[in-house]
């Protein structure tokens, strides 16, 4: 990763790096993505996960879908190799340095046509961090654009810190419009990176091409949680260097029977 990109991610609170899986890579993680899929659908947990809100009207929100499920690198082996891809931390250990930990794992996947859109937000709401050195990774599976949905990103807006959002889950959308956002199309390989307090959001699919996406949040290992939300006890796995505070290095859970 150059200076210059290096300072554009700082500058802007995003990067796209270009080409980090390649197509055979990215064809084992989309046939993970239908395993998941199938599996959902037989246990009967395959719910919808469009967003709910105010900002588009109730008949057209219930047209509107999206499948995503948390901590696939628990359900496919696929998960795991690409959270620890070589270039992924080749990355990870510029914009975050040497000891990165993943914090948690997600597939989103936008079918043709309805696909439902995410409203303008920052992830910071759902796990804030001291020092905020969380960020997204976002894996894309498909070819990403303005047409399929791709996400869209305020450029500098990490600068300026947490904002309040509706509910804890999104912008206000009449404030913060998706049409505010710069689109950020990308290629099946690619890996758009942005820091949580970036804004973005994306619009409705609404071309013929599904638009399928993997979603890693990592963090700097020394970094810690604010607040106690959003754990589950696979968080921490360390993806490059190491932990530097050895009571820290399992999340602070307790098991309910």
């Amino acid at each position: 990763m150059s200076k210059e990109n290096m300072h554009f991610y700082k500058e802007h609170g995003y990067y796209l790096a270009k080409g980090v899986f390649t197509q055979s890579e990215v064809a084992e993680l989309r046939e993970s993505v239908e395993r998941i899929i199938q599996r959902a659908a037989r246990a009967n947990a395959d719910a919808n996960h469009a967003w709910q809100g105010d900002y588009l009207e109730p008949e057209q929100l219930k047209k509107l879908v999206l499948k995503g499920f948390h901590d696939v690198h628990y359900h496919d082996a696929a998960f795991t190799r690409a959270a620890t891809h070589p270039k992924m931390v080749e990355v990870l250990n510029e914009l975050i340095g040497p000891n990165v930990q993943l914090h948690h794992s997600k597939m989103l996947v936008k079918p043709p046509a309805n696909g439902a859109a995410f409203p303008m937000h920052q992830d910071y709401p759902y796990f804030p961090h001291r020092d905020h050195s969380m960020l997204a990774a976002s894996v894309h599976l498909d070819d990403s654009d303005i047409e399929n949905g791709c996400l869209c990103v305020i450029p500098g807006s990490h600068k300026d810190g947490p904002r309040p959002h509706v509910g804890a889950y999104y912008l206000n959308h009449k404030e913060y419009p998706i049409s505010m956002g710069m689109p950020c199309p990308a290629k099946a390989g690619d890996v758009l990176f942005f820091n949580y307090l970036t804004i973005h959001g994306s619009d409705v699919n609404r071309s013929e091409r599904t638009r399928r996406n993997v979603l890693f949040q990592y963090r700097d290992a020394a970094d810690i949680p604010t607040e106690n939300v959003h754990f589950d006890w696979g968080m921490g796995l360390m993806v490059s260097g190491e932990n530097p505070d050895f009571n820290r290095a399992k999340p602070n859970y307790r098991i309910v029977e």
